[in-house]
């Protein structure tokens, strides 16, 4: 009864009638369950969805790789489509929870070319160009491989046009077991001798 009043309190600034409204919602039947995402009947037409599984997810037995820094330099000739892309990265890491440790934009680059603008004579008239190159750096801290996996694809795949990207990481890595013990645990002991003069 209160889906039915609701439906018809939903439906009177729409183009339905409110008569129409009230015989579809007597048709219409949702069946709750646990393994199923949604399921509904409708006069003689059933639509089930199948339980959700995904074959593109893996499971491995092997370490996750972990990194301690991943530094991304993005590098554009246009400064407010850099400033834009860095809002999209950054809010894109916050909704993945991978923590920001700084965005730093280092100086920009120019590049000069001085042409002559007459093409016999007239040395003394010149067209000069530049072309500015605008950074953004980009450091995130502390992530798992596969964290870093989705984070790149998706800001790799809405990369500007005319935008490039250079991605470093740190990984961090298990001290092998040769180092683990000291070097001087492992010297013969060496016999001190006095000297007399």
């Amino acid at each position: 009864m209160a889906a039915g009043w609701l439906w018809r309190r939903l439906c009177q600034g729409s183009a339905f009638p409110v008569s129409y409204a009230s015989r579809i919602m007597q048709k219409q039947y949702f069946l709750p369950s646990s393994n199923l995402m949604g399921a509904r009947l409708a006069g003689s037409h059933s639509d089930t969805q199948e339980p959700k599984t995904n074959p593109l997810v893996s499971i491995s037995d092997e370490p996750e790789t972990l990194y301690k820094r991943l530094s991304i330099l993005v590098k554009g000739h246009d400064k407010a489509v850099l400033d834009s892309y860095e809002y999209f990265a950054v809010l894109a890491a916050k909704e993945l929870g991978i923590s920001v440790e700084k965005v730093d934009k280092p100086p920009k680059t120019i590049e000069r070319l001085t042409l002559l603008k007459s093409v016999h004579i007239y040395k003394k008239h010149r067209v000069q160009y530049e072309m500015r190159t605008h950074y953004m750096c980009l450091e995130l801290k502390y992530l798992t491989g596969s964290t870093a996996a989705v984070y790149l694809e998706y800001v790799q795949r809405n990369l500007p046009e005319g935008v490039a990207m250079e991605v470093k990481k740190t990984k961090i890595e298990k001290i092998p077991e040769h180092i683990q013990k000291p070097v001087w645990d492992t010297l013969p002991q060496v016999e001190e001798t006095e000297v007399k003069s």
